[in-house]
């Protein structure tokens, strides 16, 4: 991972963009030696996004599965079957 000051970043904004742009690596940005921000690529910020909410989506499943809020598949067939028409 690049790490880069807060005071780089002002001065070379558009050469930093471009280089993790280029090499779709994170950049650490450091304010007074510590860290302060994340730069990401649009693409993989998204993507990261995507994959937390699929992961919540699981969590929130075994939550309900420990929880006993469970139906058989028939059950859940009957129950969804005004949106499965």
């Amino acid at each position: 991972m690049k790490i880069e000051l807060v005071t780089n970043l002002k001065r070379q904004a558009t050469k930093i963009l471009s280089e993790l742009h280029a090499s779709k690596e994170p950049v650490l940005i450091t304010e007074h030696g510590r860290p302060s921000a994340y730069l990401l690529d649009v693409e993989d910020y998204e993507m990261m996004q995507s994959r937390i909410g699929i992961l919540e989506g699981i969590a929130r499943g075994e939550t309900a599965y420990q929880e006993g809020r469970i139906y058989s598949q028939s059950k859940a067939k009957n129950k969804m079957q005004k949106w499965l028409k």
